[in-house]
């Protein structure tokens, strides 16, 4: 089967860019390019390969094949069908994106669009529909967003207490929703419900707080309609890191559980900051938190955030 398949199906062939190298020989180009997209997925969501085989009930060496561009066979039986049909593959399976013509129409105008173009329509429709637009005029309501251990917390704090608004750990207004800690909510009832929670906290402190400094959970960028919320409403800063430094920070608040197979731990750190990354880069401001000390980096910041705000700095 000519790997020309890939193309006429209307799915993205993936470049050897975006795998460590190209496709093995035997290896089918479509199965390679779902691999990658199951990994990226995985990495963007925070998850080992070990958390998704027990939450997808699936055995951990069947993840590992499909992420390794050995997938089932019988995707490219679909392929085949879809070519035959001239439709898309995610047609045949059902994708929203292809439900009605109109949704069709809409897809094909976009399609083969750069970043800057798509932000530009996101940020029209976001206005059209009253959901909020893209914040021409930074906003007074600062939501840092980072990685676990950028310092969100401890700047966040500072950030505030210097601007006199209020500090809104985004992280215990879930809890108090919830009535149990992030870990239990999790434990108990899913990934699912988190996201929920996380979203209904987010609109409440919208709503609350026209003024306020936000330290919002590192993988709410991966819930895009909360993301969106965030986009909308809020001046959003990026406190970057690097991973050895996310690493150590984590540690030292006291969580060992990194260190429980570091070298692994450190490798899945990485995975999920490069999943992030292109989310965290939405940002409208950005601070490296690992280039100075701490005084230092909370002048970067105060002096970044109130430029934005055009406030006295």
């Amino acid at each position: 089967m000519s790997s020309t398949i890939l193309h006429k199906s209307g799915l993205t062939p993936i470049t050897p860019s975006e795998t460590e190298s190209a496709p093995a020989p035997g290896k089918h180009p479509f199965l390679v390019a779902l691999g990658a997209r199951v990994s990226a997925l995985r990495s963007r969501r925070g998850m080992t390969r070990k958390a998704l085989a027990l939450a997808a009930d699936v055995s951990e060496r069947h993840l590992a094949n499909m992420e390794y561009g050995l997938g089932n066979a019988s995707l490219l039986v679909m392929l085949q069908v879809a070519n035959a049909l001239q439709c898309t593959l995610s047609e045949l399976i059902g994708d929203v994106t292809t439900s009605s013509p109109e949704w069709l129409l809409i897809r094909e105008m976009l399609e083969q669009r750069d970043d800057a173009t798509l932000q530009k329509v996101r940020v029209a429709i976001g206005e059209m529909l009253g959901t909020g637009g893209g914040n021409a005029a930074l906003s007074p309501r600062v939501a840092l967003i980072g990685l676990r251990g950028a310092g969100k917390s401890t700047l966040g704090k500072m950030l505030a207490q210097d601007l006199g608004f209020p500090f809104v750990e985004l992280s215990q207004e879930i809890e108090k929703f919830a009535g149990c800690s992030v870990a239990e909510i999790q434990a108990l009832y899913g990934v699912s419900a988190y996201r929920r929670y996380e979203r209904r906290a987010l609109e409440e402190s919208i709503q609350i707080y026209p003024e306020a400094v936000i330290a919002t959970p590192g993988g709410l960028v991966s819930d895009p309609a909360s993301f969106n919320l965030l986009l909308a409403h809020c001046t959003t800063v990026w406190l970057q890191a690097a991973p050895e430094d996310h690493m150590h920070r984590v540690i030292a608040q006291g969580d060992m559980r990194p260190m429980a197979a570091s070298k692994e731990a450190m490798e899945d750190l990485k995975g999920i900051l490069t999943g992030r990354a292109p989310f965290y880069s939405k940002a409208q401001l950005r601070v490296n938190t690992s280039t100075q000390g701490l005084d230092a980096t909370f002048d970067l910041l105060r002096h970044t955030v109130r430029q934005g705000l055009h406030l006295h700095t």
